[in-house]
């Protein structure tokens, strides 16, 4: 009678609900693993209750979309509904203010599973993989609704600047340790030391590529980002490392292709590019207000496995 009670327990529609939405949490890091992602919520809880409870609720609202929608239900189970609309909850409630923002914030949860769903129809024939642009354009969006609507409003730190009178700002002083913490931490728009430390034991729990392309991945940025002469404390709160952890973990680990040889340089190749990529975005949007968000990682990406199409040995 335990065993059965056991196994209904772990193994009902509540169970899998569940996991499916912790995976979510997970496959923004483009991993797929339950555990990892509730060790993910907690980091992102232990940085801000509020953002952990709209983390929670982005997962479930994109698995329910999923669910309502007919898609297929190992695609839901794997988490793939629900890392768009973890990423837009968070992104918004952390870049709108107002009464109702976290409303907002979940409806645009609500439509980044709508859109993902789209996105993975379109770019089905390609075998590109989806990635985060659906968050990415979603977000864009709805930040620069704003400037025409009312019920959308922005925080003081989107405060659209002007280039002409741009100067690059060197003061900071260096600290590797704050920046290897950070740059993981950056993924879901953290800067907390502790954050950083439980997103590393749950990329490390998923796996011990997981982590070591982690550790690799933000070096790199971080090295060359301070050797092109970045901006210290940009560096140095992790708004450098975060795409390149993405990348490398897209380009050596998940989508690595039939050829081990190349996988991982092509992957440090793919964490350099997202430095450029980072700074010209970042560039490209100050005019508008806008954050880069996780653009350099999908460009980056995006452009290493349409190369494979035509370079298989890579």
């Amino acid at each position: 009678m335990q065993n059965v009670m056991r196994k209904s327990w772990t193994e009902g529609p509540v169970a899998t609900f569940l996991s499916a939405s912790l995976k979510g949490i997970s496959q923004v890091l483009l991993i797929e693993n339950a555990f990892s992602g509730l060790l993910i919520l907690l980091a992102i809880t232990t940085s801000s209750l509020l953002l952990g409870i709209m983390t929670i609720l982005s997962a479930f609202i994109g698995n329910i979309i999923g669910k309502i929608g007919g898609a297929d239900e190992n695609s839901i189970n794997q988490g793939l509904f629900g890392y768009n609309s973890v990423l837009t909850g968070i992104a918004l409630t952390l870049f709108l203010t107002g009464p109702y923002h976290w409303i907002i914030a979940l409806i645009g949860a609500a439509i980044a599973a709508i859109f993902t769903a789209a996105m993975m129809h379109v770019m089905k024939s390609s075998g590109i993989p989806v990635l985060t642009i659906p968050f990415i354009v979603l977000s864009w969006l709805m930040l620069l609704a704003s400037y025409r609507l009312k019920a959308f409003q922005l925080t003081p730190d989107l405060v659209p600047q002007d280039l002409s009178n741009w100067e690059v700002d060197m003061t900071g002083k260096a600290d590797w340790v704050e920046g290897t913490f950070n740059g993981i931490g950056q993924i879901f728009f953290l800067h907390n030391t502790l954050s950083g430390v439980l997103l590393f034991v749950a990329v490390f729990w998923a796996g011990w590529k997981f982590g070591l392309y982690a550790i690799i991945g933000n070096f790199v940025a971080l090295i060359t980002s301070y050797l092109l002469g970045g901006e210290p404390h940009l560096i140095f709160m992790g708004l450098y490392g975060y795409n390149a952890i993405l990348t490398i973990f897209a380009v050596s680990v998940v989508f690595k292709g039939k050829s081990h040889r190349f996988g991982p340089y092509l992957g440090i190749i793919g964490a350099c590019l997202t430095v450029l990529l980072t700074a010209s975005i970042a560039t490209l949007l100050l005019p508008f207000g806008l954050p880069a968000l996780t653009m350099p990682f999908v460009l980056s990406t995006w452009l290493l496995l349409a190369a494979r199409k035509v370079l298989p040995r890579l």
